[in-house]
């Protein structure tokens, strides 16, 4: 397998999917949508509705009603970047190699599409229900797409990741944030495809497990790519974490001990692929390539 010429394809498939769950730019709120459909057509690899499909894919999901889940998780994703972004949060003036939202639209502008995307990504995954009424895997996966995202999941990492900048953070407290922050939406993409197919609550479980290792894999690479990357690289600023005075897994270990973690969990975490029955060479070669993004 050509992963490359596969991962190009690959993308191509996700994009267009989520290019139709876009929301059409009328009405007199015609702005906020114009800003909302701007921040996800600004690029990046699609990774987390990647991995569900794939996650999908491997456990024999065949079904149209992936796809709102898939279009509602990079909505999901984008309007946490979007809200990251803000003077009040982050700051940053570029992403994905373009202006930012917030840049763009201007910062009021910015918090309300972020909101609107959230909203939206809520209003799109329902739309799975009137594909397969009557599907229980259906509540099951809307269950989890919710709780990763809200105070339990992605946003109480946030929350933490800002009340603890300019302070310092112990390796537990670190953890935490990593895992709710960057892990829970990784865990909810693959979890969703996991569920949406039909796989039972042991592999659910295991893939969660997985996917947990893959995001804190993932932001400890994050950590290490601000300090040793450019920003036509990333396309996006570098030495972000240190302009905003955040502990990261860099300035707490050391980058020699982060580089050995990010090894480390990545072996975890394709152990635990090639453990479970069901298998999909590509999401394997997948998950490496969001780990090592340098490859």
């Amino acid at each position: 397998m050509n992963f490359k010429e596969e991962l190009g394809r690959h993308t191509q498939e996700v994009q267009e999917i989520i290019e139709k769950y876009l929301p059409k730019e009328e009405g007199f709120q015609k702005t906020v949508l114009e800003a909302m459909n701007y921040s996800v057509r600004a690029g990046g690899k699609r990774l987390r509705p990647m991995l569900m499909l794939e996650t999908y894919r491997m456990f024999g999901g065949g079904s149209d009603m992936i796809e709102p889940f898939m279009a509602a998780m990079e909505m999901i994703h984008t309007h946490s970047l979007v809200h990251d972004d803000l003077p009040a949060m982050d700051n940053d003036e570029y992403r994905r190699g373009q202006e930012t939202t917030w840049m763009k639209y201007g910062e009021a502008m910015g918090v309300l599409a972020g909101d609107g995307l959230l909203n939206y990504a809520y209003e799109t995954a329902s739309r799975a229900f009137s594909i397969e009424p009557g599907n229980p895997a259906i509540g099951q996966a809307f269950a989890v797409l919710t709780g990763k995202t809200g105070v339990y999941g992605m946003l109480g990492g946030q929350c933490r990741d800002v009340e603890m900048a300019g302070k310092s953070l112990s390796e537990e407290e670190l953890d935490f944030i990593y895992r709710l922050k960057t892990g829970a939406l990784i865990e909810a993409s693959m979890m969703i495809g996991a569920i949406l197919a039909g796989a039972g609550d042991t592999d659910v479980q295991a893939v969660e497990q997985i996917a947990s290792a893959v995001g804190m894999a993932f932001q400890i690479q994050d950590d290490i790519l601000d300090v040793t990357s450019t920003v036509e690289e990333l396309g996006k600023p570098v030495r972000s974490d240190e302009k905003n005075e955040k502990t990261t897994y860099v300035t707490l270990m050391g980058l020699e001990q982060a580089g050995k973690d990010v090894e480390r969990i990545s072996k975890d975490a394709i152990a635990g692929l090639d453990r479970l029955k069901a298998e999909n060479e590509f999401l394997r070669e997948l998950v490496l390539s969001l780990i090592d993004r340098r490859k």
